[in-house]
């Protein structure tokens, strides 16, 4: 029915917006030495998609741990990286279980932390065996950081550095101040609607995660999870991401959902407070000044307990939880001028 109403030049537009938006790949980069690959490796078992890419593969690599679980920010690659390919090799990671990882026929009992933590360990080797370094760079994002955080203190051999951004400390005093926080915001703004949801579900603990994810909904709303952008933006940045087609974007819809119901048990308990008060390697903590999604508050505290050779707690002031695309210019010079000096 739509397709009778349009004009043929419109028509046109619309199927060339398809086909275009059911593709994914990844732009080539200039130069003899540089990488620009999507593709598959075998970790665990299971084949999960990989994005690399870098102007010299000389460069040390940045390896980036997406958030979630099952929320990938490769869609947001393009945005964010530009500056860090001329400095490092860029890997973004689908976790299995998530975005282009993610099939019908995944096994929930393949979804566990100690699975995701053994992958993020057989990755960097990967990594490094394939093109010829000893060390990464981590880069743990949210739910990320909390894998990263680990395997840094298992496996600090293997790391120059390791960079917490949206650091998970200790996630159940963190969800009660989330949930605290914003409907704090709705009362304020007489939001009645936000009210009577948040009311219904009540502060955590939750024993399903779908109430977790009505709370992160108004959270979105009250500017805790994205301070410094348009939602619009974010959602259109994400659609026309070369490296993520249309169908990707409807695989990780459902992959989100699923990936978090399979650890949600163990997910919602996670702390570093007492079980990680050492670390071996120098430590950044990127942190948005707005993010009460994982809130900031709770990694000025862990820092000052925290012992490493070198830590220190680098601000957002204009960021909630997603500062590599609410200030991606600061993002990309911090990680170029501080953290690539640990090398």
């Amino acid at each position: 029915m739509i397709f009778g109403i349009l004009t043929g030049s419109t028509l046109l537009l619309v199927i060339v917006s398809l086909l275009f938006l059911s593709r994914s790949y990844t732009p080539k980069i200039k130069g003899a030495n540089s990488i620009a690959s999507l593709e598959k490796v075998n970790l665990g078992g299971i084949k999960q998609t990989i994005l690399i890419r870098s102007q010299d593969t000389a460069n040390p690599i940045l390896l980036f741990l997406h958030g979630g679980p099952g929320s990938p920010l490769m869609p947001f690659a393009y945005v964010s990286d530009r500056k860090l390919e001329e400095k490092f090799i860029v890997v973004h990671w689908d976790q299995r279980g998530a975005g282009k990882s993610y099939t019908k026929n995944t096994n929930r009992a393949d979804l566990t932390i100690e699975h995701y933590l053994s992958d993020t360990h057989a990755l960097i080797h990967h990594l490094c065996e394939r093109f010829g370094k000893e060390k990464v760079f981590l880069l743990g994002h949210s739910w990320g950081s909390y894998l990263g955080i680990i395997t840094a203190s298992r496996h600090p051999e293997l790391l120059h550095a390791y960079i917490g951004m949206g650091q998970v400390v200790n996630m159940p005093v963190g969800e009660t101040i989330s949930y605290d926080y914003v409907l704090e915001k709705a009362r304020a703004a007489n939001d009645r609607k936000a009210i009577r949801d948040l009311e219904r579900i009540g502060p955590p603990p939750y024993d399903d995660h779908k109430e977790l994810l009505a709370e992160r909904n108004w959270l979105t709303s009250y500017q805790g999870l994205i301070h410094n952008r348009s939602l619009f933006k974010t959602v259109t940045d994400a659609l026309v991401s070369p490296e993520y087609s249309i169908w990707d974007h409807i695989n990780e819809f459902e992959a989100r959902d699923f990936s978090l119901s399979c650890i949600w048990a163990d997910f919602q308990k996670v702390s570093i407070e007492e079980t990680i008060t050492a670390l071996e390697v120098p430590v950044y903590f990127l942190e948005g000044r707005y993010d009460y999604c994982v809130p900031s508050e709770l990694v000025e505290q862990y820092v000052n307990r925290l012992q490493a050779p070198y830590k220190e707690l680098i601000w957002f002031e204009k960021s909630a939880h997603m500062i590599n695309i609410e200030e991606t210019s600061l993002y990309q010079d911090v990680l170029i001028s501080k953290v690539l000096t640990s090398k």
